[in-house]
């Protein structure tokens, strides 16, 4: 039973621009609480290099080779690698009386990295502080 008859109801109204103004406060307050990282980017910035040779250290280098397989080579002579220290005295031993020779870091373009860490390391226990790698240059 409906007693009001000459009385219209009205129909509830929702208000949106209070709800969007609390919603832009709220986004507002999220943008500048937020903290920001890029673990995901690293800022590298690499050599460059130019195609001129330098003039060549007192002494005789000492060429160290490593192919794509692991198997290493000291001036020419196929090596075992059998631990840092080991190779370090293989170094050494071509290094002769020379104090502070330069090592040539052949490496192929396939070498792991470890395998060129190793020679690095080697060169370290051994004494050796000049390392250097050589590189091919390619025309375009």
């Amino acid at each position: 039973m409906n007693f009001r008859r000459g009385h219209n109801r009205e129909e509830p109204e929702i208000n949106l621009i209070p709800m969007i103004d609390v919603l832009l406060v709220i986004l507002i307050f999220l943008m500048v609480t937020t903290s920001y990282s890029n673990f995901a980017q690293l800022k590298i910035n690499l050599p460059q290099a130019t195609g001129e040779e330098v003039a060549p250290a007192a002494g005789k280098p000492i060429n160290v080779a490593v192919d794509a397989s692991g198997h290493y080579a000291v001036n020419s002579a196929r090596t075992a690698f059998n631990s840092v220290n080991d190779f370090a005295d293989v170094l050494h031993k071509s290094a002769g009386s020379q104090s502070d020779p330069t090592i040539v870091i052949d490496a192929d373009g396939k070498a792991t990295h470890q395998s060129v860490v190793n020679i690095m390391e080697a060169a370290r226990i051994a004494g050796f502080g000049r390392i250097t790698f050589t590189t091919q240059n390619h025309s375009k």
